[in-house]
């Protein structure tokens, strides 16, 4: 035993010294910020604009809110297969702050929108606007209108931005070369049922920082940490040469996903990140979002591991197939194995997953590879972040500032805490003083009050045993007549004998059992999708919510379709639901 508890010691010695390349000095960062703030200067020059890595594009934005803007706008938001529509109402509140209200909708938008010509996309877009308007009473009012537009575009002025390229899955054709606003309005114009006023288009990171200045009137820089990584900030007029005038400041997005593809990162490079520089869609572009954003974070996780394969110090020096495969490794796998309670459970489901049997010494270097990504990633970011901040303080000649800055994305929402991790190893304690000796130790104790609600929603007659009457009433309630008789069968097969609560928990713990939680949500849908179409119809899924367990109120119901992919028809497209709740963000093609 001795000697076993000796070679893990060895082999975690080891681990340590290769995921060593991943930690960066504090001299590091300081070189890192140095030179951001060194291309940050060339991309505001008028004579080296065009060769700067950082392109420093001014978005048109010449302000943060002053407290004058109270009243109803609708707000547009693509960015990608899924598209928002929502209305906001801004009123004084208290003490100097602003009261605002708002209420939207998500729609999904069809493959023909996607990849089909300009006209059927913004045709498809002004119907949704038209669809939401109608709902809320709102056709016969004018509204401001402000599109945030999440797709690379050379802004002449606020409400004109010409889209260089599409990306995302997006490939309408008559769109790349045109002025988008026009598009929209166009399009607007051609319905002819409602009126709108375009005043303004912007990308996610000022959109983010806008919105963020609601609740901070210090907040002067936006930053989107998610499938890719970009931030925009306040910039003084008098330093934005592309833009004739030197009063006021000026809201610049940096576009710094690019930094380091004229060679400043380049000793910072290491052996994996040029692996996935050059297995990608785009070699030696977009360097800085390559060490940070969640499009990579994976790849790079599952290099690592298959060095440490090759190292003869991980899985017994064998990799399975999946493993070897591009891409297998999902960043989500990153937040979920440190996110894990302690007791290696999340982490071995993720390995099994992945055709691997993990000893407890794999699953601890495992999540010790995945934290040296993330925790490079996070300082690599925090040192551009800086060098934005620096910048801001030397342009305004101030010793000391305080800014606020705003956040959004999907990894920098999902990825967890110290504090997530310490209620995770409580959670931990818990479940070990209860045992594990049957199928209810496998669960907390919520969990299983919420399978006794599913339980008995599907036992119609109350008699404790799920069997073909009630299955088959269960889905008439949902407006599914004609579900085969073989259908029923297999899922009672499932059983092997009656289907009482602890048959019941035993076949989803057996499912749950190394399945991610995004499968786990998507087979419930899958109950209520026979035809196996990947959608539900809004009108049944809310009158189950309604009427079933532990009912929703009406209220929660709208609050829920809000945040919800539908179509026109009126269908859930719970595929991409399921990605939004366990990803926090949309599905980049």
């Amino acid at each position: 035993m001795e000697s076993m508890r000796n070679q893990a010691q060895t082999a975690l010695t080891l681990v340590e010294q290769i995921l060593a390349e991943f930690q960066l000095q504090e001299e590091d960062l300081k070189k890192v910020m140095r030179r951001m703030q060194k291309e940050m200067d060339r991309g505001l020059r008028l004579e080296t604009h065009e060769e700067a890595s950082v392109k420093m594009l001014p978005t048109y934005v010449r302000s943060t809110p002053e407290g004058s803007e109270v009243g109803d706008f609708l707000s547009l938001d693509l960015g990608g297969t899924n598209f928002r529509v929502m209305l906001v109402k801004v009123g004084e509140g208290e003490a100097g702050q602003w009261s605002v209200k708002t209420k939207h909708q998500m729609y999904s938008i069809p493959e023909d929108a996607m990849t089909g010509t300009a006209e059927m996309l913004f045709d498809y877009i002004s119907e949704c606007i038209s669809d939401f308007l109608d709902k809320h009473q709102m056709k016969h009012k004018k509204l401001p209108l402000g599109f945030t537009f999440s797709f690379p575009v050379r802004h002449e002025d606020i409400d004109k931005g010409i889209l260089l390229n599409w990306t995302k899955g997006f490939k309408a054709s008559g769109a790349e070369g045109n002025n988008i606003v026009g598009l929209l309005r166009d399009a607007i114009k051609r319905r002819g049922d409602f009126e709108m006023d375009v005043v303004a288009m912007v990308n996610d990171t000022v959109a983010t920082m806008i919105s963020c200045y609601y609740e901070d009137r210090q907040c002067e820089v936006g930053m989107i940490v998610g499938t890719g990584c970009n931030a925009c900030y306040m910039e003084e007029m008098q330093n934005v040469e592309l833009v004739e005038g030197d009063e006021g400041r000026m809201c610049v997005n940096t576009e710094w996903g690019a930094f380091g593809d004229s060679g400043e990162l380049d000793e910072f490079l290491l052996e994996y990140d040029r692996m996935v520089d050059e297995s990608s869609a785009n070699p030696g572009q977009q360097l800085y979002e390559k060490l940070i954003g969640g499009k990579y974070m994976g790849e790079l996780v599952r290099l690592v591991l298959l060095k440490l394969v090759d190292e003869n110090l991980l899985f017994h020096g064998e990799a399975s197939e999946q493993l070897r495969t591009r891409g297998a490794f999902e960043t989500r796998f990153v937040s979920q194995v440190e996110s894990d309670s302690g007791d290696r459970k999340q982490i071995h489901n993720i390995l099994s997953t992945l055709g691997l049997r993990p000893s407890a010494t794999d699953c601890d270097i495992v999540r010790r590879a995945c934290e040296s990504v993330s925790t490079r990633a996070a300082h690599m970011c925090s040192a551009g972040l800086a060098g934005v901040i620096n910048r801001m303080r030397e342009s305004r000649s101030e010793d000391v500032m305080r800014i606020t800055v705003g956040v959004d994305g999907s990894v920098y929402k999902l990825h967890p805490s110290r504090k997530t991790g310490t209620r995770g190893k409580a959670a931990a304690a818990k479940q070990t003083q209860r045992g594990s000796s049957n199928v209810f130790s496998m669960f907390e104790q919520a969990q299983i009050q919420e399978f006794k609600e599913a339980f008995s929603c599907i036992d119609q007659n109350r008699d404790g045993i799920i069997c073909k009457s009630d299955l088959r009433e269960t889905y008439s309630q949902l407006g599914k007549v004609s579900v085969p008789e073989e259908e029923l069968d297999a899922m009672l097969q499932e059983g092997k004998g009656p289907i009482n609560f602890t048959v019941f928990l035993t076949l989803f713990g057996e499912k749950l059992n190394g399945t991610d939680p995004e499968e786990a949500i998507l087979s419930a849908f899958r109950m209520f999708d026979p035809s196996g179409q990947g959608v539900v119809n809004k009108d049944e899924f809310k009158q189950l919510l309604l009427t079933q367990a532990d009912k929703f109120s009406p209220a929660e119901v709208e609050q829920l379709f809000a945040l919800t992919p539908m179509d026109l028809a009126g269908n859930i497209d719970y595929k991409s639901l399921c990605y939004i709740i366990t990803h926090g963000d949309e599905k980049e093609e």
